[in-house]
This record gives C-alpha cells, structure tokens and sequence, in this order.
C-alpha cells in the first residue's frame, strides 16, 4: 500500500526521491498554492467573500499538503503514515471552520464585491490551470502520480464555481451563491479529510501490526 494519503495530493514519494524533474514539479505547485493562497485570501477579505477565503484555504491546505509530503521523502514508512493522519485533522479542522464561518455569515452577511470576487476567481483558475500544466507530463505515471495532476485540475473545477458565484452575485444582488460555494468547498474538504483520515488509520494499523509479527 502507499504511504501517500488516497487523495494523492502529497504525490508520490518514491518517484519524487528518484526523479529530479517530478520532485521539481511537485515543489512548483507548492509555491503556486502556498503564495496564491496568501493572495487570495487577502483578496477575500477585501471582497467580504467567503468562497474566496475558502478557496485560499484550499491553496494553502493543497500546498501545505505536498509540502509536508516533500519534506517527508526518505523518512519511515511510520512518520510518513502520522503526516498523512496530521493533514487530515488538518484539513478536517480547515472544512469546520469555512462551514462554521459561512453559517455566521448567513445571519450577518452582505453581497461581496461581485466584479473583485469574479476576477480573482479567473487568477485562482489560471494558477490551477498552471500547475496542471506542470504536472501534465506525469499524469500517466502510477495512481498516486496520476492523483497528485488530478487534485489539481479539479480545484480548477472549484475556482470555475467561484467565477459563476461572482456572477450570480452580481446579478441577483444576493449573497447566497457566495455562501453556497463557500459550503461546496468546505464539504471537499471534508470529503479529503476523510479518505485520508481512514487510509492513514489503516495504515497505522497495518503497520503497528507488522511491527508486533
């Protein structure tokens, strides 16, 4: 079994360690998520929304993900498996948290700045487009090389929700579609946090059982 998470968004070790190209791949994408995660962030604040701010937490998590995965190359099979465990409570925590702010918001909230929503949204899909780009050429390689070009085109997907949400809100003057994108994000990142939550458990399991044989 892998000692990657099953959302394969740490890529994979092993080729990373032997393979130059694909490890200086891998740290691209985690400077593009890291600092446009900042960016973005920022940007939501100004915009007053919290679908922004929830995909700059998707950014950060993506590249804090693969950058504790970088970092673990070469350590055991056991500190690679408590990693995945810790991005996983992790990312669990970032998914209440947007879920728990955009309820707050539902009470309080105002229509974002629709035209600064709508634009940083294109920025945040051109740099997921980008770092697709970058691993496209791996995209053929093991499932967890393949995982790592999937996970990030489809936060392409997410950034797509964002750009429609901006238009709606400017449409209808409402808030609610910023809130909906911001609840559909934060449940992705549930959904993350879970599948790497149970394969990290397993493998804790498998391991610590290996270990008493």
């Amino acid at each position: 079994m892998s000692n990657d998470s099953s959302c394969g968004c740490t890529g994979d070790s092993v080729r990373a360690e032997h393979d130059p190209a694909y490890r200086r791949a891998l740290w691209i994408v985690v400077i593009l998520n890291l600092g446009f995660g900042a960016i973005e962030i920022v940007g939501g604040f100004i915009a007053n929304s919290q679908a922004l701010k929830a995909d700059s937490l998707d950014f950060i998590g993506d590249g804090t993900i693969t950058l504790a995965g970088l970092v673990a190359i070469g350590w055991t099979a056991l500190a690679r498996t408590r990693i995945a465990f810790a991005q996983g409570l992790f990312l669990l925590t970032l998914g209440l948290g947007v879920i728990g702010v955009a309820l707050w918001r539902a009470l309080t909230t105002v229509p974002p700045e629709a035209e600064l929503m709508g634009g940083i949204g294109i920025a945040a899909l051109l740099v997921n487009l980008t770092s697709a780009a970058v691993l496209s050429r791996f995209r053929d390689g093991d499932a967890n090389v393949r995982a790592v070009w999937l996970f990030s085109r489809n936060d392409a997907v997410a950034n797509v929700a964002v750009i429609i949400a901006a238009g709606l809100v400017a449409w209808t003057g409402q808030a609610w579609p910023d809130l909906a994108v911001a609840a559909v994000i934060a449940a992705l990142f549930l959904h993350s946090a879970y599948e790497i939550l149970r394969s990290a458990r397993t493998e804790l399991r498998e391991l610590s059982t290996a270990v008493g044989q």
